[in-house]
């Protein structure tokens, strides 16, 4: 039975300052804009609410939930749709939310698929991007953090369902 530890990678406080930013470029670049916020289950639950409250906008959340992981640590490469949006998003400003950017494959799948369902306008935002394992090319419009190549936890990050509501970012170790 191997035992699992947590390290802090990113601070409640850092975390919060960085959504903080985030949030009020949004403001600025879709002023006097309503924004339609697609929050991407699970993970992305804790940092699409931080961000909504804190954008200066009127704002609409709708959900999707794709299945690309399972309880594996590394990405299968196959995304289906587990849950798709309530509601349709042509001819509306998107901006489509994730905790976590790796290999790209998902979110280029997601993104050509809202495309297609015509939006005046997409955009991704991210709370963690790992340009490192980067295998399909996504423009990411914002980004909260760049981070080395580490299996990390918290703010809606998890490990097999556990450790989404740490209030930071850390990194799961495994140990013997």
């Amino acid at each position: 039975m191997s035992m699992e530890s947590v390290s802090v990678l990113i601070p409640e406080e850092e975390v919060e300052k960085k959504i903080r930013e985030i949030a009020e470029q949004i403001t600025k670049d879709y002023a006097g804009k309503e924004l339609k916020l697609i929050c991407i289950l699970k993970g992305s639950v804790f940092f699409t609410t931080e961000l909504a409250k804190r954008i200066g906008l009127p704002v609409k959340l709708d959900f999707m939930s794709v299945s690309s992981y399972g309880d594996d640590v590394t990405s299968s490469g196959r995304v289906r749709i587990v849950k798709d949006l309530d509601e349709s998003i042509r001819g509306q400003h998107v901006l489509v939310i994730e905790d976590i950017i790796d290999s790209g494959h998902t979110l280029s799948f997601l993104l050509e698929m809202l495309k297609s369902r015509q939006p005046e306008s997409i955009a991704l935002c991210t709370l963690l991007d790992k340009p490192s394992r980067r295998v399909v090319d996504v423009h990411v419009d914002y980004t909260g953090f760049e981070i080395p190549d580490e299996f990390v936890v918290g703010y809606g990050l998890d490990y097999a369902q556990r450790y989404r509501a740490l209030p930071y970012i850390g990194v799961l170790h495994f140990e013997d």
